[in-house]
């Protein structure tokens, strides 16, 4: 119904306008040219408030600021990195969030190849040490600049990528703060795709749908002709298939007969038996290999019934095999 919105709008005004004898072309023109001197008159104000914003920062004077105002800020609990924006936010909200927000792009090209000539590695070997070196300096990185901000690494991997393991140990598995850790990848494709059709027309709808439309990959090792050359479902297999196992597995405590059978009802016009088979060895014997991961989780909210934190949900030791549902598996061949 809100697709329909503008168009209905359109044929209201222009029936309405004939229906009163109006000149709809001449009014259409002549409310686009009020819009472009709109335009005109406010750019100056924002490119001004923007540049003068970047020019405080630059200059170090929000921070003298906040060091200025931090005992009177203290007395009313309000954290003096808050300084910066309750000074802008007077003038102007776009300029505020401006002074809250700065992108930076750093390119880690070089520390990586001086780590690979500390250690050793060549840089046509793909393997796991080339992968691994990258993601670990990346989240050096992110480290190092969120102590030097006073900030907070946000972490990105979600309730699926916990139970298979995929993610670099002390790399992109660490972070300050996990806010998807008990999110499955199905339901965080789901919250997208809402986001991005609630968005209305525009580019933040086109944006999220391309990352929809973007094969999930770590990126971490060279493209191939241009086309991302890692694809994370075809190594470790569906995520809709693994995120189904891990519900039925863990919530309910099925074992593996089950979680196949049931698997077979729900999917299997997707799936056929030996690719299901396939995918659910590949989910029992990674979720045993790399509980190591999950012993040192930083912290992270529960948000649905099933979560893998070792401080509550899964206490499970890191060398726990996997030798009795994987001979069961092997049983159903």
């Amino acid at each position: 119904m809100t697709d329909l919105l503008i168009p209905l709008l359109l044929i209201f005004v222009s029936v309405y306008a004939l229906r009163n004898k109006q000149d709809v072309y001449t009014t259409l023109a002549a409310g686009a040219q009020d819009g472009l001197r709109l335009l005109m008159s406010i750019a100056p104000a924002l490119v001004v408030l923007l540049t003068a914003v970047t020019m405080l920062r630059a200059s170090g004077f929000f921070d003298l600021m906040s060091q200025f105002l931090a005992p009177a800020c203290a007395l009313v609990d309000i954290p003096p990195e808050l300084v910066p924006l309750m000074l802008i936010r007077p003038f102007s909200g776009s300029a505020a969030l401006a002074v809250g927000a700065e992108l930076m792009r750093i390119d880690i090209t070089r520390s990586v190849r001086q780590h690979f000539a500390d250690i050793g590695q060549s840089e046509d070997v793909l393997d796991v040490t080339y992968e691994n070196s990258q993601a670990r300096e990346r989240t050096q990185v992110l480290m190092d600049v969120a102590n030097r901000t006073g900030g907070l690494v946000v972490g990105t991997g979600d309730l699926s990528e916990l139970a298979l393991g995929w993610a670099t140990y002390n790399g992109d598995h660490m972070s300050m703060y996990g806010v998807n850790a008990s999110v499955p990848k199905t339901l965080i494709r789901h919250i997208v795709r809402y986001a991005a059709l609630d968005a209305g027309e525009g580019v933040l709808r086109d944006t999220l749908l391309d990352i929809l439309a973007t094969p999930v990959s770590p990126e971490l090792l060279p493209a191939r002709d241009g086309e991302i050359s890692q694809v994370t479902e075809d190594l470790v297999g569906p995520y809709e298939l693994h995120d189904f196992f891990l519900y039925y597995a863990l919530r309910w405590g099925y074992p593996p007969r089950k979680v196949l059978r049931m698997a077979e009802h729900a999917l299997g016009d997707v799936y056929d038996r030996a690719t299901i088979l396939k995918w659910l060895r590949t989910f029992y014997r990674r979720f045993f290999q790399q509980q190591f991961k999950r012993s040192c989780l930083p912290d992270g909210p529960k948000i649905g019934s099933v979560a893998l934190s070792p401080r509550g949900d899964l206490r499970m030791p890191s060398d726990a095999c996997a030798d009795v549902w994987l001979r069961e598996l092997d049983e159903l061949k």
